[in-house]
């Protein structure tokens, strides 16, 4: 009789994560990128991160549904960042990645550092009317909704994520060590571009506070069908007391419901 929770050989321990995000899949998104408040940004970079020193204060959010292509149902996932850089590496920090399901969640959280959190990711297409949300907690954080205009050309483009590695001390107070800051490369195709003509709207949450970045002006919204295959790199470690004070971003605080402490 096999035990199944015993120890695997060599040959079946896989890491079904970073295989999955080395193939590429196709799914459909819509992504919005907007410009924004720059006291906003700079309040939400955990040093060693700064505003972008080119791009410009701009934010983005994506709401697309995945097919993993395994037979399982296909799943919701969105992202929502805003741009800066480590250095003279430009890149975006990513505040908020809600996941439709458990497994899309941990895998990401625990190899790479995302901060997924598991919500309600809807993207539905109607003729060329879409329509997407992102809903957590009881609470409705964003909507993009529109018409499709005009096809726009596709393109491949590489970009950095940043992510910290970080877990709390089991005994409460701070960190367990200091976070690995990750380096996410990614390369991105889009094929079947159409421009949207829509209005984001960032809700109110006190968990995933989106509406605090104002929407100054939209820079692009586009409907594509997207793929990507990404890579982690450790490119250094950053102080514990350095990210204390964020941690929050990751975790959620209760209290702010009126549950108890």
């Amino acid at each position: 009789m096999s035990i199944r929770y015993g120890a695997r050989g060599p040959e079946d321990r896989r890491n079904r994560e970073v295989e999955a995000v080395q193939r590429q899949i196709w799914t459909q998104a819509v992504t919005v990128v907007f410009e924004t408040d720059p006291s906003a940004i700079e309040a939400v970079l955990p040093p060693p991160l700064e505003p972008s020193a080119s791009q410009g204060a701009t934010a983005r959010l994506r709401v697309a549904i995945v097919d993993m292509g395994t037979g399982l149902k296909p799943f919701g996932a969105g992202w929502f960042g805003v741009r800066c850089r480590h250095g003279a590496t430009e890149g975006e920090y990513a505040l908020f990645m809600p996941m439709t399901t458990e497994q899309a969640t941990i895998g990401g959280r625990e190899t790479f550092g995302e901060p997924k959190k598991i919500a309600d990711v809807t993207l539905q297409l109607d003729g060329d009317r879409v329509a997407a949300h992102i809903e957590r907690m009881g609470f409705r954080v964003a909507e993009v909704a529109g018409q499709l205009a005009e096809e726009l050309p596709g393109y491949g483009k590489d970009k950095v994520d940043f992510y910290f590695k970080l877990s709390p001390s089991p005994d409460g107070e701070g960190l367990d060590g200091d976070p690995p800051l990750v380096y996410c490369h990614r390369h991105e195709s889009a094929r079947n571009v159409r421009r949207v003509d829509g209005e984001l709207k960032l809700l109110e949450s006190p968990l995933d506070p989106l509406a605090d970045f104002p929407v100054s002006r939209v820079v692009s919204m586009e409907y594509a069908e997207i793929a990507g295959t990404q890579r982690g790199e450790i490119v250094g470690r950053v102080p514990a007391e350095s990210l204390l004070p964020f941690v929050h971003q990751r975790y959620d605080d209760l209290s702010v419901l009126g549950a108890s402490k």
